[in-house]
């Protein structure tokens, strides 16, 4: 077996650090917006209180090396030298064989740094070096000079290795698909469409300036916005279905969750995880889903384990009319982080279509994947009603949402009955419904309701939620 000489990886890192060679060289990638977790991010990679690694994880194609990349930018700009930045792609040929210290020690010497010089380091597809978790923990504790970050795509396998391993050496910081706002962002349209917000109870509260071209982007959001480079290539967006499910999907189902937790049969985790894309927003039971895919109940409970892990789906508990918890857990509904993965598994939807009920619904569930409070959001269901989102506080509702992709109800509030009932039980004095345009706040049944449509609250929701993030 031939082995990779030492030049080779030498020439390798000069190609892949430009900024060596040349100081006013920018990563590639550099050039893209930066997203809105990147100030977190930033400060994360700087801070040298602390003597930890940074593990960035999240789905496939949601902007990490972009990130890291426009980390390098920020550190030369901020007077970082260039020599004293290291950036390695793990799963780059080259590197086969080669350890983690091997190439840290191969750029201090290429470079003539000390141990002890302030230097940074950027491991990227990490999850492809087999005990990586082992290898870095070793590497905090000996280079306590230098700044070590990590990043991969098997966001399931970074998260398992680095809550094992990696207690008190690893910061995990998690990147999740694009939110609405973002993509507006992105897409050069926030300040076109959004006017300028106001504060109203600690929230910025937003206006439209063109709901029908609001309404026209949160749909084309829905098929393909989650991803920073489908927001960017026409010819992604062409082609969304097929980029989606071929780089996202299908590598998750059939090469990260497989290898990590030894899935033989990966046409069964991939029906189930078809079933539950369609859909999305839908309350389902073991029971029901073992009966219709002729696979035994742990199993099922097991592969929506792996799922969530992999930031594919999130589930989301039931609660009772007065906002209770059950004492057996039967049922509940399972969301996608990002609903533009339905589309890649099916057909985009339009406005008018049918489907475009449980997409927004979960678009704005996908909006909350980004908020630490995900884990106190509910739903409430019992004989003869339900509410689509209620948020627990000390195990009491504090806010309840209807979320509908129609303006029936803000001409009929009344027919609202299975909201009301829950707002008198829970003794919640104001509720919110979404719509399709309109906006308006009126009293029913000494409740008041807040209309607001569906892309605008959306977009609010995604912007205070990373606006806090940041702050």
């Amino acid at each position: 077996m031939l082995e990779i000489s030492i030049q080779e990886v030498s020439d390798r890192l000069n190609l892949d650090n430009p900024w060596w060679l040349l100081e006013d060289v920018l990563p590639h990638f550099a050039t893209m917006p930066e997203r809105d977790y990147f100030p977190g991010f930033y400060a994360l990679v700087t801070n040298r209180a602390v003597q930890r690694a940074t593990i960035l994880m999240g789905p496939r194609r949601v902007g990490k090396t972009v990130m890291i990349q426009q980390a390098v930018r920020r550190l030369i700009r901020d007077g970082v030298p260039p020599r004293k930045i290291l950036y390695v792609s793990v799963d780059t040929p080259t590197f086969t064989g080669q350890s983690l210290e091997r190439l840290v020690r191969l750029f201090l010497e290429r470079n003539g740094l000390a141990p002890t010089d302030e230097s940074y380091v950027f491991f990227d597809e990490i999850q492809y070096l087999r005990e990586w978790e082992i290898h870095l923990k070793d590497l905090v504790d000996a280079y306590r000079a230098i700044r070590f970050t990590a990043s991969g795509s098997a966001a399931a396998a970074l998260r398992l290795k680095s809550a094992e391993s990696g207690a008190g050496r690893f910061t995990d910081y998690t990147l999740p698909p694009l939110t609405f706002a973002e993509y507006l962002k992105f897409t050069g349209q926030e300040r076109e469409l959004i006017a300028e917000p106001r504060m109203d109870a600690g929230n910025m509260k937003y206006q439209a300036r063109d709901i029908v071209e609001l309404n026209r982007q949160f749909v084309a959001y829905i098929n393909h916005g989650g991803y920073p480079e489908a927001v960017m290539s026409e010819d992604i967006r062409r082609n969304a279905a097929q980029y989606l499910r071929r780089d996202i999907i299908d590598k998750v189902l059939l090469r990260d969750l497989p290898s990590l937790y030894g899935i033989s049969d990966i046409q069964e985790l991939n029906r189930l995880f078809t079933t539950l894309a369609y859909h999305s927003g839908r309350e389902i039971s073991l029971e029901e889903l073992s009966h219709s895919s002729n696979v035994e109940k742990n199993t099922i409970k097991r592969y929506l384990e792996y799922l969530e892990a992999a930031f594919l789906i999130f589930r989301v508990r039931r609660l009772d009319d007065a906002g209770r918890h059950f004492k057996r857990q039967r049922n509940f509904k399972v969301y996608l982080t990002n609903p533009s993965m339905r589309g890649a598994l099916f057909n985009p939807v339009n406005v008018e279509d049918e489907a475009m009920g449980p997409l927004a619904e979960t678009a704005v569930f996908s909006q909350w994947f980004h908020s630490e409070s995900m884990r106190s959001l509910h739903y409430a269901r019992w004989k003869d009603g339900e509410v689509d989102m209620v948020m627990l506080n000390q195990e009491k509702p504090s806010w309840a949402v209807e979320v509908k992709w129609t303006d029936r109800f803000a001409e009929r509030p009344g027919e609202l009955t299975g909201l009301l009932s829950f707002a008198r039980k829970t003794s919640l004095e104001e509720v919110l419904v979404t719509t399709r345009t309109k906006k308006a706040k009126v009293r029913v049944q000494e409740r008041v309701i807040e209309f607001e449509p569906c892309a605008l609250y959306c977009y609010g929701l995604g912007k205070n939620i990373l606006r806090d993030k940041s702050s």
